[in-house]
């Protein structure tokens, strides 16, 4: 079931961050939308949470934010299936798999180098390119479980430069032996605060695609940096 109510106290970004985190962390809660422009948050859940259960997650009755169900609505929207909710990502990967075949496609065979090159090289663009659109938005949600940019900010807005130089960098093929290093290292950082959410079954918004779509931290996250790293190791091995 979902349901829409009224949440006053957002103010950025931040709060919104904030606010998602917390209502997810509830147990029967599967998905939280907010906004502070409309002052709402639209809450799916597997069975009804009351009104006063939902305020102490956001800190109790002396908490900027508060709930209320003055407006509450109904919705009938039947919960997503897990193709639905990861469609941008399945969709991205077929692009991006669909294109590498065909630039890597030689002599009636796969130059596997090649095709994990140009794999590479649409991977890091494309996700760089949705985090660009609204930079501060992702380096707040990236803040949220990423081991360094827990403890350093700005990491978040370095974060998004360093996948569009990968990107660029894998495309026209520059300096490969240092470009794979970067990205061995870079993405296996990435993926250690991505394995402490899974684990802790923290409830966070995946950041991969920045704040364009609500995607759940899932396996699916995992699964994405992980190729990257397989490719970058396999391709400093061959090299």
């Amino acid at each position: 079931m979902t349901h829409t109510y009224q949440l006053t106290g957002m103010t950025c970004g931040g709060c919104e961050n904030k606010v998602k985190s917390n209502l997810l962390i509830l147990p029967d809660v599967t998905a939280v939308e907010v906004s502070k422009e409309t002052h709402s948050a639209t809450i799916s859940m597997d069975k009804h949470i009351s009104l006063p259960v939902l305020q102490q997650a956001l800190g109790g009755a002396d908490s900027k934010y508060q709930i209320t169900s003055d407006s509450i609505i109904e919705a009938t929207t039947a919960t997503k299936s897990w193709v639905e909710t990861y469609k941008p990502i399945l969709l991205i990967f077929g692009y991006v798999t669909a294109i590498s075949l065909v630039a890597s496609w030689r002599d009636n065979t796969i130059d596997f180098m090649v095709f994990m090159r140009i794999f590479m090289a649409g991977f890091f663009l494309t996700f760089s390119f949705f985090k660009m659109l609204n930079l501060k938005a992702f380096a707040e949600s990236y803040a949220m479980y990423d081991i360094v940019a827990k403890k350093i900010s700005v990491w978040g807005y370095i974060y998004a430069f360093i996948e569009l130089g990968l990107g660029l960098s894998f495309a026209l093929n520059l300096s490969p032996a240092i470009v794979n290093w970067v990205t061995l290292v870079v993405m296996t950082v990435s993926i250690l605060g991505v394995l402490e959410s899974i684990i802790n079954k923290k409830k966070i918004q995946c950041a991969c695609l920045g704040a364009v779509f609500n995607l759940p931290m899932s396996t699916v996250t995992i699964v994405e940096d992980a190729i990257m790293i397989a490719m970058s190791a396999a391709m400093l091995i061959l090299m």
